[in-house]
């Protein structure tokens, strides 16, 4: 089944009662707490800096991982781990060194983008992915160490992976993307399901041919302004991966109109108008909603989510111009 979905919405953050009962994915409960943390990978002499949002119960929960993009670090995209941990979920940030901030911090102005693009490169997508299978397979000692702030919080028969651009390109990779040098040795195959913000295929080959074992869920998020001076990314480019994407799995779109790619970030958009400045108040809350309905699907087994998502509460979030669709597996 297909469908294509896009409707008018209000820039308001409350949600109407839609397919999906009275599901409401933006609705969360209990505080919130974050501690940091480093995994040190000794077979690579590598320490991982971490991030736990964590919600209030000490009880099993899903798990979602998150990779953030070039030059950033765990601390970005606070919105999504302070949201979901609200949601029940056990989120786990990572910060990737070779790729990280500190790629550009103390750098001159003319030094930063050299270091940018140099730093974007096939390496370093193997670090980012060995980072998280390295993660993945620490989850279950940590869940039973005595001490640990992830001591008997994590169902670790779902755990969900994330990430915003060069982070969604490690998502592809841990959900079975290949290439031709090392086919899709990167696959993770613990992880249930994934979210790609800012998706790109590949610089080389066919797109199908990259993305054909691929066998979980995947939900892409991208916008109609969405390029990169990095990596050569357009927002041609990024619609090019759900057409790609095996017709085996459920796959989701989302193309948010005038979105930039800063706009699955915290930071401000560029001027949009000559009367206004700033992001669009809708986006996040579209951001939010959606990745609140993939993960409760696909984590929790919510029925209620997958009607919501696949229906009308969808379609209720988005503004005229935005675009939605998706197909389940075949």
């Amino acid at each position: 089944m297909i469908a294509v979905l896009c409707s008018i919405s209000s820039t308001t953050l409350t949600l109407p009662a839609a397919s999906g009962a009275d599901y409401s994915p933006l609705t969360t409960s209990g505080k919130v707490s974050t501690e940091t943390y480093s995994l040190v990978d000794k077979t690579r002499s590598r320490t991982i800096p971490l991030r736990f949002y964590l919600p209030e119960k000490i009880e099993p929960q899903p798990v979602v991982l998150f990779s953030h993009g070039l030059g950033g670090s765990c601390d970005n995209n606070r919105y999504l781990g302070e949201h979901l941990a609200g949601r029940g979920y056990v989120c786990i940030f990572l910060q990737h060194p070779g790729s990280d901030e500190s790629v550009w911090k103390g750098k001159k102005p003319a030094e930063i983008m050299p270091a940018m693009q140099q730093a974007a490169n096939y390496e370093n997508l193997k670090l980012r992915c060995e980072d998280v299978k390295a993660l993945v397979d620490s989850l279950a000692q940590w869940n039973k160490m005595t001490g640990h702030p992830l001591k008997g919080r994590m169902d670790l028969g779902r755990i969900g992976m994330s990430g915003h651009s060069f982070g969604a390109q490690t998502t592809q990779g841990v959900l079975g993307q290949g290439n031709a040098r090392v086919g899709n040795q990167f696959k993770v195959p613990e992880i249930t399901g994934g979210i790609a913000y800012s998706p790109s295929i590949p610089l080389a080959g066919s797109p199908q041919e990259a993305f054909r074992r691929v066998d979980r869920p995947m939900l892409l998020m991208t916008g109609t302004k969405d390029d990169s001076p990095v990596g050569g990314q357009t927002p041609e480019s990024r619609r090019k991966v759900y057409p790609a994407l095996p017709e085996t799995i459920d796959r989701y779109e989302l193309v948010l109109e005038g979105a930039e790619h800063s706009v699955f970030s915290e930071r401000e958009l560029r001027v949009r108008t000559l009367r206004g400045t700033g992001r669009n108040p809708n986006h996040h809350m579209v951001i939010l909603s959606l990745t609140t309905a993939f993960w409760d699907y696909y984590l929790r087994d919510d029925e209620q989510a997958k009607k919501w998502l696949q229906g009308d509460g969808a379609k209720a979030v988005l503004e005229q111009a935005d675009q939605w669709q998706f197909a389940t597996r075949n």
